[in-house]
């Protein structure tokens, strides 16, 4: 076992049908919605350059997508209180087998981290207010607030990464 099992990689044009395959799963479903409508946005991101967009892997297998925009560059209202440069974050993990065993708190965690180091002076997260599973998840990887906001897709809970929070300790499976 390496000590960084997480590796991040852009997504390109190559990884469309293994995002396809991710957006049908029932959990990714339940959140993102019509799968079809997701790829298709996706796909229009891919030449998009203020939308980072990336593909997780855990000791090289593809088992996470994870994109990141400055919140200035699709303003969203309730993004319009934090500091220029924020970066926002929209994820999923798309290999049900790995959903649900701690490895969502870590690569956050991890990619939370690099943005931080790349110069954004804050990094947030909008779940679902409903999504408790994620709201969890995004906890455990340093991400704190409570505060429900109004989105484009109904009420989400906005939270932001502390550094300064323990790092998880979840056992690897």
């Amino acid at each position: 076992m390496s000590s960084k099992p997480y590796t991040f990689r852009p997504a390109t044009a190559e990884d469309l049908p293994l995002l396809s395959r991710w957006l049908r799963t029932p959990e990714v479903v339940r959140w993102w919605g019509d799968p079809d409508d997701e790829l298709a946005l996706l796909t229009e991101d891919l030449g998009e350059p203020k939308m980072v967009m990336r593909i997780v892997s855990i000791d090289g297998r593809p088992f996470a997508y994870a994109q990141d925009y400055d919140v200035q560059s699709w303003p969203q209202e309730h993004f319009a209180g934090l500091p220029a440069g924020t970066r926002a974050i929209d994820t999923f993990i798309g290999e049900p087998d790995l959903v649900g065993s701690g490895h969502g708190a870590r690569y956050l965690r991890l990619l939370a981290e690099l943005l931080m180091d790349e110069g954004a002076p804050l990094v947030a997260i909008d779940p679902d207010v409903n999504n408790v599973r994620a709201q969890r998840a995004y906890r455990s990887a340093g991400f704190r607030g409570d505060a429900v906001v109004e989105t484009p897709a109904g009420p989400a809970v906005l939270m932001t990464f502390d550094p300064n929070t323990d790092p998880p300790t979840l056992a690897r499976r």
